[in-house]
Formats: structure tokens, sequence, C-alpha cells
């Protein structure tokens, strides 16, 4: 019995949890509580050495930086131009509001990599001209919560940032791995909303004529030249760097951060003001990260060293769940860890316990990765917990009620589920851009 003392550390974090307690500290108390039983005053040595792993580990000083940009940008002003001119090409098309929000947030999620500070920034952005103009509430809502999300599948994702080092994969093939499920689950956004207008265009009533008035095509170029290529400029300093290996994350992390404080500078609206609630912002958020991370350290370091790893083992074997069934338990697992914990703290419950198993079994462990990140964003977005919709809810009038962003994430959550669907029929859509990228692994 005393082998499986460690699996009670997740019912134990569970009631933490449940009973309101903040998730970091959480996991640090069910460490130590089952550390001190199962170790006594050694346990120390273990800790230390666990805040020493997390203050030594370079990719994870790519965290401040991305949320910096990210805070940047969505100071400075460069949003709101980027979105005025995607709503140029996009007016036209059914839906062309909600079809530019989607648009919008694929770019700005390629730009910072934080899911809060994507929706939060295009919906602050979309749902006035939407709430103008009529359109559905649930389409409004789906459409910013699914959108925003993507923040989670679309590189340079913080998420990613953190899952790398704990699943031992380079964070360049983990970024190359999600950029096409990414733009294929934007795309089924974007295809969903031009049909559903299509048959119910009440759903979403176009602008009056006057407003649809034809914009000469070379201004058209002008102005979407004048917001886009700044963003798209700053997008490749971060991701392309890495993806073609001229830098490593958090390089390529610094050359965002600066290149976000010289957009704010060419757009006029850099301030002390602007950089001075950017950085307590980005102080706030990455300490929560950080504090995050280390109290998942420490949790599975105890889990391990408890034998943690040899009982799940030992149970899969005894109930036959070896391979597939142990795959898909996990990915239930996750969805359902999703519902209650924000994405950093599930990748730090998880991971630990899922690579050693998924090894075992033979699976590719990018093409994991890949998969369980969907899962994790599809969670994100699903009721009744949706932590995408209480992030809507900070920013929206009281005319759209909860029920009506219930209803309207639904269909992007299958969309989801195809994607993932898509992902595990295909392998190669997760492993083939590493590949051509990197060479054969």
């Amino acid at each position: 019995m005393e082998l499986f003392v460690g699996l009670w550390m997740f019912p134990a974090l569970l009631v933490l949890v449940a009973a309101g307690f903040p998730v970091a500290f959480s996991l640090m108390s069910v460490a130590l509580v089952f550390g001190l039983f199962r170790f006594g005053d050694a346990l120390v040595f273990q800790f230390v050495a666990k805040v020493d792993d997390v203050a030594s580990n370079y990719v994870l000083g790519a965290i401040p930086l991305f949320v910096f940009m990210g805070a940047l940008l969505a100071r400075a002003g460069i949003a709101e131009k980027l979105f005025d001119a995607i709503h140029l090409w996009t007016r036209r098309l059914p839906g062309g509001l909600a079809i530019g929000a989607v648009v919008m947030c694929t770019i700005f999620a390629a730009a910072t990599g934080v899911v809060g500070a994507t929706e939060t920034v295009v919906g602050m952005l979309a749902v006035p001209p939407m709430m103008k103009y009529g359109y559905d509430k649930r389409l409004i809502s789906g459409t910013l919560c699914a959108g925003g999300s993507l923040g989670t599948m679309i590189p340079p994702s913080i998420t990613v940032i953190v899952l790398a080092p704990i699943a031992n994969l380079p964070v360049g093939d983990l970024f190359a791995g999600i950029l096409l499920p990414g733009l294929i689950m934007s795309g089924l956004f974007i295809a969903y909303i031009v049909a559903v207008v299509s048959l119910r265009p009440a759903l979403a009533p176009r602008p009056p004529r006057e407003e649809l008035a034809a914009v000469p095509l070379a201004a058209k170029l002008r102005l979407t030249a004048a917001a886009l290529l700044p963003p798209v400029a700053l997008i490749f300093a971060v991701l392309g760097t890495i993806l073609l290996g001229w830098a490593t994350p958090t390089e390529a992390a610094a050359c965002g951060a600066f290149g976000s404080l010289l957009l704010g500078l060419l757009h006029g609206r850099l301030s002390f003001a602007v950089v001075r609630d950017s950085l307590y912002s980005t102080l706030s958020i990455t300490a929560m990260i950080l504090f995050i991370v280390l109290g998942g350290s420490m949790f599975a370091g105890v889990f391990y060293a408890s034998g943690g790893m040899e009982s799940v083992q030992i149970l899969l074997d005894q109930y036959g769940l070896g391979g597939w069934p142990a795959l898909a338990i996990i990915l239930l697992l996750t969805f359902l860890a999703g519902f209650v914990l924000d994405l950093i703290s599930v990748v730090l419950i998880v991971i630990p316990v899922a690579m050693p198993l998924i090894a075992l079994y033979g699976v590719d462990p990018l093409w994991f990765c890949i998969i369980f990140l969907i899962v994790l964003q599809t969670s994100y977005l699903t009721p009744p917990m949706a932590p995408s919709i209480f992030y809507l809810r900070a920013i929206t009038p009281p005319e759209i009620r909860l029920v009506d962003m219930y209803r309207g994430v639904l269909p992007f959550v299958v969309l989801q589920l195809v994607t993932l669907a898509i992902v595990i029929a295909y392998p190669a859509l997760a492993t083939w851009l590493p590949q051509q990228i990197y060479g054969l692994r």
C-alpha cells in the first residue's frame, strides 16, 4: 500500500482547489505534506533543488518578455489600427465583423502568445461595432471566446513555453507542430461563420450601404500595409527567428519586447504611463505563472519520488488499459482538469505523469503534446466552467447574458473537436512541419 501513497496526492489537490485555495499554494501544500510523510527532513533539499531548477531555467525567461510584449501592444493602440485594416477586406463577406475578429485573434495570438490578452483586446475592439449592427449575441460570444482561445494553439504560446521543458521537447519543434493545427482551427471558425450567416443572414446584418462604399484598392493596400506590416515584422522577429533556428525562444522574446517598444514609439502612443502599466501587468502575470510552475515542479518531484509513476503503471496493467485506452484516459483527465484549473496548472500536473506513459506505449511525444494542447484548449472553451467565457464576461455589456455565451461557444467546441479528430487521423499535420524545418527527429 505504501507504493500507492503518491496517488492520493491528486485527490488532496482537488480538495484544496475546490475549497478555493490558489493553485500554486495547493500544489506546494500537497507536496509539502506528502513529502514530509515519505521523506522527512530530506524534503528540504529536494525543494531547494526545484527552486534552483525553475530559477535557472533559461527557456522560462521568455515568459515575462512575451507577457510584456502583449501588454504593450494592447496599450499602444496598435491593435485598433490592425482591426480597422482587416475589416476593410472582410466587411462585404457574410459576418464580416466576426470574420475580421477571428483573423485579428489569429494575428494577435501570433504576436503575443497570451490567451487572456488576445481575447480581451480583440473583444474590446469588436464587441461595440457588432452590437451596433445587431449581430446575434450568441455569434458574438462564440466568435470572440473561440478566437481568443487560439492563443493556446498559435505560436508563440506561453503554454507551450511552459510545456516544452517538462515534456523534454524543443520549443521550436512544438511551435512548428502547433502551427498547422492552429491555422486549421482558425480556418474552420471562419468557414463556420460564413456558412451559418449565409444560411441565416439575420445573425449578422450587413452595415448600411453607404458604409460599404468601395474603397480604392490603392488606399486599401496603403492602409493595410501601414497597419499590418509592423505586427508582421514583429511576428517574424519572434516566431520566424525561432522556427529558422536563428534565436532561442528567450532571445526571440527579447527581440519581440524591444520591437513592441519601437512600434509603440512609431505609433506615437509610447508614454511613461503606458510602459509603467505594461510593466505592472507583466510583473503580476509572470509572478503568478512562475509561482504555479514552481508549485507544479515540487508536486511532480514528490509524486515521482513517492513511486507515483510505478503506481499508475501497475493500475493500468491490472485493468488492461495500456496503449490507446491509456492515452484516451489521459486526454479525458486533461479535459476535466481544464474545467477547474488554468492551462499552466493542467500542464504541470498532467504532463509529468503522461510523458513516461506514452514513451512506454511507443507514442510520438510531439504528436501527443499537440493533441494534448487541442484538448486543453477545448476544455478552456467548454461550459459550464469555460475560463474563456469569463474573460469575455468582464468586457461585454449586460445585454450579452451568460446563457448567450454558453450557447454561442458550443458550435466552436464542436469545431475544435473536429480539429482534434483531424490531427488524430493525420498525425503528419503535427509532425510534418517540424521535420521539414529541423530534419527527421
